[in-house]
C-alpha cells in the first residue's frame, strides 16, 4: 500500500517531541537537503517531505488532527513551493532560505563546489521502518452522522516468554556486530569528483542497527524478541465518513528491534440501511409509499431521518417520483461542516388485495375519466 511516511519518522523525531525540538530538527534537515546545496538524486523530493511534516508539526491545530486521524484527518495539503519554504524558515528564526546560504557561505553558494562544511553526521538511529497493519471496520450510518471512538483489535506484538525479549537461545548471549563493530552504523565515502567527497551513514544491515547479532537464535520468536499478539485500541471516527475510505493512523503499526513502527490501515466499510440509500454529497434518500386517495387528495405524514421524526405535509394532486427534500436531514460533509439532505422520493403503494366494493368504486372512477 502507498502512503506518505510518518512525519515524526520523516523529522527523526518523537511523538512527544516540543515545538523547539521539531524546528530545530528541521532547520538542520532543510539545510541539508536543500536543492541549492545537494544536487544528489532525491534531494529535492526529500527537501520537500521534510518540509511538509514541519508545516504540520509545527502547527498546533493541524498537529493535533494529524495525531487524531493520520493523513486522512489533514483539511489542508501541503504544497511545496521556495515561497512556503521561505515562509517556514522566517518562523523559524532566519531570513529567506537564500539568506541562510549567504549567511554561512557568502553570495554565490553552489552544492558542488564544496564538501559537507557542515560537518554533519546525523545519527538518525532508527532508519527502517516497521510493518503496516490493515483491519477493517464495519459502521452503520447512525454511527457515521456523529462519528464516534471505537475499540478495536488490532495485530501486535509482544515481548518472547522464551528468551524474555533477548531473540537469543536460553542460556546464550549476543555479541558485537563485525560489521559496524557494535555501532549500529556503517559509512559510506561517496566521491562525487576529485573535488567533492562526501560521507553517508547507513544503518548497519547485519544487525539492523542494534549493534548486536545473535549466535544461537530461540526458536520459539527466531531471533526477534517478540511474538504476534492482539491488543486493544481505541480510535476516533471522524464524522461523515465514507464507505471504502482508508483512515491512516500513523506509527500505530509493528516494529521490531530499532524499527520506526508501521502505520496503521483502517478500511471503513458502511453497512446498508433497512430504509436509507446514501447518495453523493451527504444526501441520502428515502422511498415514501402513499395511497392513491393520499396523492390524489394530500395528507400530512410522519417521515423517519436519521435525527428523529418529521411531520411533512404532501400537497394534493402529488405526482409518483415526485421529489421532496428535507434539508439539512442528509449525513455531515467529511472534514466540513455542513449536512447533506434526505430526499424523499414518492412511489404509489398499490393494494394486491381489493373487496368487490373497492373493484366496483375504482371502476366507477375510471368510467368517468377522474382518474
Amino acid at each position: 500500500m502507498s502512503a506518505k511516511r510518518d512525519y515524526y519518522e520523516v523529522l527523526n523525531v518523537e511523538r512527544n517531541a516540543t515545538k523547539e525540538e521539531i524546528k530545530n530538527k528541521y532547520r538542520k534537515l532543510a539545510l541539508q537537503y536543500h536543492p541549492d546545496r545537494n544536487k544528489s538524486l532525491g534531494a529535492e523530493e526529500k527537501f520537500k517531505e521534510i518540509s511538509e511534516a514541519y508545516a504540520v508539526l509545527s502547527d498546533d491545530e493541524k498537529r493535533k488532527k494529524y495525531d487524531k486521524y493520520g493523513h486522512v484527518g489533514s483539511e489542508e495539503v501541503f504544497r511545496g513551493s521556495e515561497s512556503n519554504f521561505d515562509e517556514i524558515f522566517k518562523d523559524i528564526g532566519f531570513g529567506g532560505i537564500r539568506d541562510i546560504f549567504e549567511q554561512f557561505f557568502g553570495g554565490g553558494f553552489s552544492a558542488r563546489n564544496r564538501s559537507d562544511p557542515f560537518g554533519f553526521g546525523f545519527n538518525f538511529g532508527r532508519t527502517n521502518k516497521g510493518e503496516d497493519t490493515v483491519v477493517d471496520l464495519s459502521l452503520s450510518l447512525e454511527e457515521v452522522i456523529s462519528g464516534k471512538n471505537e475499540t478495536i483489535e488490532v495485530p501486535s506484538l509482544e515481548k518472547c516468554s522464551v528468551c524474555n525479549g533477548s531473540g537469543c537461545s536460553p542460556g546464550t548471549k549476543t555479541k558485537k556486530c563485525t560489521s559496524c563493530n557494535g555501532l549500529g552504523q556503517t559509512k559510506r565515502v561517496v566521491n562525487e569528483n576529485r573535488f567533492s567527497t562526501f560521507v553517508t551513514v547507513e544503518t548497519c544491515r547485519m544487525c539492523r542497527g542494534v549493534g548486536e547479532i545473535v549466535e544461537r537464535p530461540c526458536r520459539n520468536c527466531k531471533a526477534s524478541g517478540k511474538v504476534p499478539a492482539r491488543k486493544k485500541i481505541q480510535i476516533e471516527i471522524p464524522p461523515g465518513i465514507e464507505d471504502g475510505m482508508t483512515l491512516q493512523l500513523t506509527g500505530r503499526g509493528i516494529s521490531y528491534e530499532n524499527e520506526y513502527p508501521g502505520d496503521l490501515f483502517i478500511r471503513i466499510h458502511i453497512k446498508p440501511h433497512q430504509i436509507f440509500q446514501r447518495l453523493e454529497n451527504g444526501n441520502i434518500l428515502y422511498s415514501l409509499k402513499l395511497k392513491f386517495t393520499e396523492l390524489a387528495l394530500g395528507t400530512e405524514v410522519v417521515i423517519p431521518t436519521l435525527y428523529g421524526s418529521e411531520k411533512f405535509k404532501i400537497p394534493a394532486g402529488t405526482q409518483i417520483d415526485s421529489i421532496f427534500k428535507l434539508r439539512g436531514k442528509g449525513i455531515p460533509m467529511h472534514n466540513q461542516r455542513s449536512k447533506g439532505d434526505q430526499i424523499v422520493r414518492i412511489k404509489l403503494d398499490i393494494p394486491t388485495k381489493l373487496t368487490e366494493r373497492q373493484r366496483w368504486l375504482i371502476k366507477e372512477l375510471d368510467d368517468r375519466k377522474n382518474m
